[in-house]
């Protein structure tokens, strides 16, 4: 979803604002998982306690890293600081993958050796339940400020939210199933399925932070609207060299316009202008830039490439 234009301050302190609500339930449900696991002794409970670490981990990161994206480009960094945002989802990936390495080894060793039954699966299940209630309240804030402002980092975030609730849901399933069925082997059996999703959703983060790293073209549908706005001008014959690319909460996009080559040097200048505004319209947080092309004259290689 396309967020609508919204003062870049107030942007801002939603997406903080989000960040830190982010910190805090994360802080939450790792201090409560905590008293589960200990109380329990379950793997499938430490997973989801793993899990929340993660949460409180990455979800540090992203403040740190939202706050230095949405820092003003300086002298030194004319194109601002938004790969702080791909740099920090490197670190996360990593991190994530290690510890859903070792959630696989621990679950394993359960399911060939368990000499400890799950114990008080009762206040585990609990403890479970709220976890649940605090993880649907903080998507469904997310996924307002993700309506707002457009956030990359945020809506990352409530993707990665939505796999916990699922996650949670699937320790309560472990836990029912020991503490009515007798079934100690689910205990393990779902550490090692939470381990999996752990697995994929590192994948997904470096895929991102690699693709913004790399400077990968936006989706083939946002360059398809971004070329529709683009033709929608009265004044505008055709465009080429359309260059997109995301660093962070901030997209650049880059293109040639043509226009019929009797207007003036001032009427182009309007017209870049025009197009420049209805293209920022539909993607706020975008910096483009624009060159002008009478129609019908090639731009030469050696310009086009630079």
């Amino acid at each position: 979803m396309r967020a609508s234009a919204l003062n870049p301050e107030v942007s801002a302190t939603l997406m903080r604002r989000a960040a830190i609500a982010s910190l805090c339930v994360s802080a939450f449900l790792v201090a409560i998982k905590t008293i589960a696991y200990l109380t329990s002794d379950s793997i499938a409970v430490m997973a989801s306690l793993a899990d929340s670490a993660l949460d409180l981990f990455t979800s540090t990161l992203n403040l740190i890293a939202i706050r230095s994206a949405l820092t003003p480009a300086d002298e030194e960094h004319r194109f601002g600081h938004g790969k702080a945002e791909p740099l920090a989802g490197l670190a996360q990936g990593a991190f994530i993958a290690g510890s859903a390495t070792f959630l696989i080894v621990q679950g394993v060793h359960g399911l060939l050796d368990r000499d400890d039954p799950v114990e008080q699966s009762g206040t585990a299940l609990l403890i479970m339940l709220v976890s649940i209630v605090f993880a649907v309240g903080l998507v469904i804030y997310q996924r307002s400020v993700v309506a707002r402002t457009g956030s990359v980092a945020v809506g990352a975030d409530n993707v990665h939210y939505l796999g916990d609730i699922a996650t949670n849901l699937s320790v309560i399933v472990a836990l029912v199933l020991v503490k009515y069925w007798g079934w100690q082997m689910a205990d393990p059996v779902i550490a090692i399925f939470v381990a999996c999703v752990l697995l994929w959703s590192a994948w997904s983060v470096f895929q991102q932070s690699y693709d913004q790293l790399m400077d990968r073209e936006l989706p083939d549908d946002e360059r398809e609207k971004i070329m529709a706005v683009i033709r929608s001008h009265p004044d505008v014959r055709n465009l080429h060299d359309l260059r997109t690319r995301a660093a962070g909460v901030h997209t650049f996009i880059q293109c040639h316009i043509e226009l019929d080559p009797a207007t003036s040097l001032i009427r182009a200048h309007q017209v870049s202008d025009e197009v420049e505004a209805a293209v920022c319209a539909q993607f706020p947080h975008a910096e483009v830039i624009i060159h002008q092309d009478p129609e019908g004259v090639e731009t030469p290689p050696a310009l086009a490439a630079s």
